[in-house]
């Protein structure tokens, strides 16, 4: 018995073409070395001459081309006939078309964002209140960290459909501060005061210039716009920067900023009590104290009986 099962692992075992296999194996493996050199040569050759967003995607397709050809290669060697697996692949492609609506979908948005470049990687762009920096554009979804080092993935249809804004696409941004001086400063003092801090200010640019609008009267305050340019990349440290320089020089030329001020008042209950600085006995004191309170019980008798 034993020996009827060696000769029959022996025929099964002498019946495989191993040499094919081999070979099939070779090209797999030759298949992806090649592709990986000849993705860095495209990706080196086109390093200074497209984006790094068109870079990566073509270092890609050329990657899982020459795999793809290598594999049929492969696959054809070992002896499968490969118009029954095109057949097969055609079925099963048009079957996961039907059942996966939304990923064809987002593939196609992903074309249009290559054809268009609304951003590239290491762009920061908003979308629907995200902020942060793109780190990934596939043909799914794009991928972006946030400035507190969180991980956000992004269906490409989604970028298609919602305003998407490219917060450095252009090199130098304007920062607004809105200031609020009282009505009884001098707006032309208080604009020349901010005009020179910008002069002084390392993360202002001298072109375009500075400048302060007066856009409204509040409440309680006279509300200035002041703005300036800076660099991208100094967006945050320039803004803070500058925060921190007007509220100083303002407080030292004495120029007020006015905030609102809330009084609650519920009734005669809540009415404030009386301080009195004068120097007095304590029994003029506890005299002065009983007085008020008898009046402010014959106050209240009287609203008693009026209701």
């Amino acid at each position: 018995m034993l020996e009827e099962v060696e000769q029959s692992l022996w025929e099964v075992l002498t019946a495989i073409p191993w040499a094919k296999w081999f070979a099939a194996l070779f090209l797999l493996v030759a298949g992806v070395v090649l592709a990986s050199l000849a993705a860095r040569a495209v990706s080196r050759m086109a390093r200074n001459r497209l984006s790094l967003h068109h870079t990566v995607m073509f270092r890609r397709v050329v990657f899982y081309l020459v795999l793809a050809i290598f594999v049929m290669a492969a696959m054809r060697e070992a002896g499968f006939s490969l118009d029954v697996l095109l057949g097969a692949a055609g079925i099963l492609t048009v079957a996961i078309g039907f059942a996966s609506q939304t990923s064809a979908s987002n593939m196609i948005s992903g074309l249009f964002l290559l054809v268009e470049r609304p951003f590239e990687l290491g762009d920061f762009i908003e979308v629907e209140a995200t902020i942060g920096e793109v780190v990934g554009i596939d043909m799914l979804s794009v991928k972006l960290r946030t400035a507190d080092n969180l991980y956000v993935r992004i269906p490409n249809e989604t970028l298609i459909k919602t305003r998407v804004v490219n917060r450095s696409r252009f090199p130098i941004r304007r920062i607004d501060l809105v200031i609020g001086i009282a009505y009884a400063e001098d707006v032309e003092r208080v604009e020349g005061l901010l005009l020179a801090l910008a002069e002084r200010s390392q993360e202002c640019l001298e072109e375009p210039k500075a400048f302060v609008l007066v856009t409204g009267f509040g409440p309680s305050s006279v509300d200035l716009q002041f703005s300036f340019w800076v660099p991208r990349d100094k967006v945050l440290e320039g803004r803070s920067n500058m925060m921190v320089a007007v509220k100083r020089t303002l407080d030292a030329e004495g120029v007020e900023i006015p905030f609102p001020h809330t009084s609650v008042y519920a009734g005669s209950h809540s009415e404030p009590f009386k301080v009195q600085l004068l120097s007095a006995s304590p029994a003029e004191v506890a005299s002065d104290a009983q007085e008020e309170h008898v009046h402010n019980n014959q106050k209240k008798e009287a609203s008693d009986v009026s209701h």
